[in-house]
């Protein structure tokens, strides 16, 4: 008996990295998975059906359930074509992986239009468009009387929730967004039977590979036998985990890395300074924390 037996998941960027892991693991475990992968560059640039194909290759050779799927999470109408294909082809869906994203670093002065707009197509609109579309779905479930317990894992970032990264505004304002949407979603979702959470991950991939002062950290040659810290693998049971009808957790963001699961919290009141009348600026000046 697998975690995941009778399960339906769609998993987004499960091609590479880390969401191929994620796609390996759910179907080891019994979860029926539509592997969704546009085949881009880190960038985002070109389509490539080889990545999403290969992964659903190896699952069926292995006796797993698999389907690829290419579609463009970033618009609307791809996002649709996703969920509905796990519909069309297993005949429910329970469990949305939102794990796509490319990456276009530039520092602010230097952004172009472009640059900005890509990144938070992929990312925030990205898991934007597939929640919204898998929700319609278990929204519509619910009202017929047959209450989901299904379950969403979105991805945001250390560089949007603790650790910013100069160079990524367009990638850690994303990864930010997609923390603030997953509570707003938890909240939201709740009634209909869907669960909300999200991981913010660290792991070797091509991403985090071409990040400017983080290759060679990624790259290091790990000895055999050692435990490979940084290895995509590790972040993909806690994904399981959450994507199990077990799982009671909602409205949470896991950072993840190696062997450590740490519960993360948003902004958080540090200090408070308060006036009985009107705020005069040299008050403020004189008491705010430096």
């Amino acid at each position: 008996m697998g975690a995941l037996d009778g399960r339906v998941a769609v998993i987004t960027g499960a091609g590479r990295g880390i969401g191929r892991e994620h796609a390996l693991l759910f179907a080891r475990e019994g979860a029926s998975v539509v592997v969704n992968d546009l085949g881009g560059s880190n960038s985002g640039e070109g389509t490539d059906a080889g990545p999403a194909q290969q992964v659903v290759d190896e699952i069926v050779a292995a006796g797993g359930r698999a389907v690829a799927n290419t579609d463009n999470v970033a618009t609307w109408a791809g996002a649709q074509a996703l969920v509905q294909q796990a519909i069309d082809d297993f005949g429910q869906l329970d469990v949305v992986v939102n794990n796509a994203g490319i990456l276009r670093d530039n520092f602010i002065a230097s952004m172009e239009e472009s640059q900005w707009d890509a990144v938070l197509a992929v990312h925030l609109k990205g898991h934007a468009a597939v929640l919204h579309h898998a929700a319609v779905y278990w929204k519509a479930q619910s009202k017929l009387g047959n209450r989901p317990n299904a379950a969403v894992i979105n991805t945001a970032s250390a560089s949007g929730v603790t650790v910013p990264q100069p160079g990524q505004t367009n990638y850690g304002a994303a990864k930010a967004g997609i923390a603030a949407l997953t509570l707003v979603a938890a909240d939201e979702l709740e009634r209909y039977g869907v669960r909300v959470n999200a991981i913010a991950p660290i792991a070797r991939t091509r991403l985090t590979e071409a990040t400017p002062g983080m290759g060679a950290i990624f790259s290091a040659e790990v000895e055999e036998g050692e435990f490979d810290y940084f290895s995509p693998a590790n972040i993909s049971p806690v994904v399981a985990y959450l994507a199990t009808e077990k799982c009671p957790l909602t409205g949470q963001v896991f950072a993840v890395q190696g062997g450590a699961i740490s519960t993360l919290q948003g902004w958080t009141d540090v200090s408070t300074i308060e006036t009985e009348g009107p705020w005069l600026i040299d008050d403020i000046a004189d008491r705010l924390p430096n």
